[in-house]
């Protein structure tokens, strides 16, 4: 029978384990740069914040001819301000609520004009038909074709506070239904249509792939001007299904302080968040023109709708509008026809950005609006909400007053990011100090895991600013400040629980392993606390606090890293030299100056030579005999 597996520590194991984690973080940092050194600077950079760079600071108040806005409205507002700052390139821009009716805006390296005009301005929503499409191409697309579409029929409305008349409804198609592969009643090529309408599509077979961009609609209904700008434009698919890339504006000279976009009268272009480019006509309707907004649940499904309500003036130049849609182009849509198909659609345009692109089934002359999901299984209730936010918050005039505004000059952000560096350093110095004093050779262990924790601070703190936009400010530079405590407070707690076993007069290496299982629970608990701690903080505070509590919480799980992977591993091994398990006496572990019970210098088993009673010094056996230290661990 085979003897069982010894179990004991694997301080080389642990090592290489803590090797891997920082190997990951380098590589996830680098990118493709990994084998190209010379441009690594360029990915090891850090966000920095107001408060150690410069920028400006904005609190501003929301309100409504009716007063306080709704939590809805609050949210789509922090979405189109997150939307515009992010599209002006600036990175580590912050927009967060502060009570009912305030928000907040951060955003680094702009002057305050700018910043005032970028967030004051009221967003606005304009309904506008389609003239012209061109799906994405980043990636290879199967050739659109004929889809199925669901029939108009009027239908009872879906809420109780729209009308109870017959409402005619748009269903809105998600983009990648609009791309999908033909059905199989569908003809390798797309349907002619039988209109009027010129056909800008090329044939292809159904399994060919899109190897050039490929534009869908009337290119005659678009002007000069704004075909040119639609060749310029550069669109790119949103972080998600429900957010555009703001980035397309700047391809082709939108601002906001030209507001290009919010022209009603004239034809613009525009972007969805699949990336799809639009050439859009001249608004119908406006946002403040939607007298309410609801949602519920068609009639005999499960499928969410929207149901909005237009005033008089409105409801006649759309049903003007759709009129003309459903007799020119809703039958060809219906065989297939992709011309017809987008220009059988009417965009919902807010602060420039496509958000959805409802399909007109039949005309709606009577200004109530039903909007259906993507068949087969329409909207969900959560995006039907949404949906129903971005309306509401278009519909509403909801307008934003300056109260407060701040600039941080860049010379006073290098001060304090100064200022903060040399607080750390000094920190840091005092505790290695501290620790060659009072450890002596230990000392080494201390410092080595400080450094150690140090690099995977800054590695998380360049991850969470390439991939989360972290900046750091003045806070969170004091978070950390406050961690080289906490981690040496760890490294303390194992060192006493050591240095206590070797008093019992244990050896080395069995006290640092009976030493390490009285101290890692006390280390789990304290380190256990601090987390709590920083999450209730980070969780029931605002603004700078946040900012403290958050790189608190990052270097508590950081010091369980090290002291579990690197300070104990490094204990265990250095016990097995003869400095430290001879005891020597700079080594920190000296039982003399400790006072230990029994003196002892090494744990390696000693030979020692007896002689019998009544045997004489010529001839002896030899028994092997282990000091006391040597017994009292096998005891142990």
């Amino acid at each position: 029978m085979a003897p069982p597996r010894r179990r004991g520590p694997r301080p080389v194991r642990a090592l290489a384990l803590l090797g891997v984690v920082i190997l990951v973080m380098l590589i996830s940092i680098t990118g493709k740069q990994t084998f190209t050194p010379s441009k690594w600077q360029q990915q090891f950079k850090v966000g920095l914040g107001l408060d150690l760079s410069s920028g400006t600071q904005v609190v501003l108040q929301a309100h409504t001819a009716n007063g306080v806005p709704t939590q809805g409205a609050m949210n789509q507002a922090i979405s189109v301000l997150l939307s515009r700052v992010n599209g002006t390139g600036n990175s580590g821009a912050q927009v967060q609520q502060q009570g009912p009716d305030l928000i907040n805006v951060s955003i680094p390296g702009q002057p305050p004009e700018n910043v005032l005009k970028l967030v004051s301005t009221t967003a606005k929503m304009a309904f506008r038909p389609v003239y012209l499409v061109e799906p994405y191409t980043g990636a290879a697309v199967s050739n659109p074709a004929a889809r199925p579409s669901s029939t108009a029929v009027p239908s009872n409305s879906a809420t109780p506070s729209a009308s109870t008349s017959a409402s005619p409804k748009a269903s809105t198609n998600a983009q990648s239904e609009r791309l999908a592969s033909p059905s199989p009643t569908a003809t390798s090529t797309a349907t002619a249509s039988t209109s009027a309408t010129p056909s800008a599509s090329a044939s292809a077979t159904p399994s060919s792939t899109a190897t050039t961009p490929t534009t869908y609609g009337n290119a005659s209904l678009v002007n000069a001007a704004t075909l040119k700008l639609f060749n310029k434009l550069v669109c790119k698919p949103g972080p998600n299904s429900t957010t555009v890339n703001e980035s397309w504006k700047a391809t082709v000279g939108y601002t906001l302080n030209a507001d290009q976009y919010d022209d009603t009268s004239s034809q613009i272009v525009s972007c969805d968040p699949s990336g799809m480019k639009y050439a859009l006509g001249p608004a119908v309707f406006e946002g403040p023109d939607v007298t309410s907004v609801n949602t519920g649940i068609l009639q005999n499904t499960t499928q969410w709708v929207v149901d909005l309500t237009l005033n008089g003036k409105a409801a006649a130049a759309f049903g003007t509008l759709t009129t003309n849609q459903y007799n020119s182009y809703y039958a060809n849509a219906q065989a297939g026809n992709l011309n017809d198909q987008y220009l059988d659609q009417t965009a919902l345009v807010l602060d420039g950005s496509v958000q959805t692109a409802p399909e007109t089934s039949s005309p709606i002359t009577a200004g109530n609006v039903q909007i259906t999901g993507p068949a087969p299984n329409g909207f969900t209730q959560a995006e039907a909400n949404q949906l129903a936010d971005i309306l509401k918050f278009g519909s509403l005039p909801l307008s934003f007053t300056p109260l407060t505004v701040s600039s941080v000059s860049a010379e006073l952000g290098h001060n304090s990011l100064v200022a903060g560096l040399t607080a750390g350093i000094l920190g840091l110095l005092l505790v290695v100090i501290y620790m060659f004093i009072y450890y002596r050779g230990l000392g080494l262990v201390s410092v080595s895991s400080l450094l150690i924790a140090g690099l995977l601070a800054y590695l998380a703190v360049v991850l969470l600013s390439r991939y989360q936009n972290y900046t750091m400010e003045l806070s969170g530079i004091a978070g950390l400040v406050v961690a080289i405590g906490i981690t040496a407070d760890s490294f303390i707690v194992f060192f006493e629980r050591l240095r206590d076993e070797v008093r019992e007069g244990k050896t080395l290496r069995p006290a640092v392993e009976s030493g390490w299982k009285r101290a890692r629970r006390t280390i789990l608990v304290s380190d256990t606390v601090s987390f709590l701690a920083a999450v209730l903080l980070y969780h029931f505070a605002v603004s700078d606090v946040q900012g403290f509590a958050y790189t608190l919480g990052l270097t508590t799980l950081i010091d369980v890293l090290v002291v579990f992977l690197f300070t104990k591993p490094m204990v265990t091994l250095l016990a097995g030299t003869k400095f430290y398990g001879g005891g020597h006496r700079w080594s920190g572990l000296d039982p003399a100056r400790l006072g230990a019970k029994a003196p002892w210098r090494s744990g390696v088993r000693r030979t020692v030579r007896t002689q019998r009673p009544g045997t004489g010094t010529g001839t002896g056996s030899r028994t092997s005999l282990g000091s006391s230290a040597t017994s009292q661990e096998e005891e142990d």
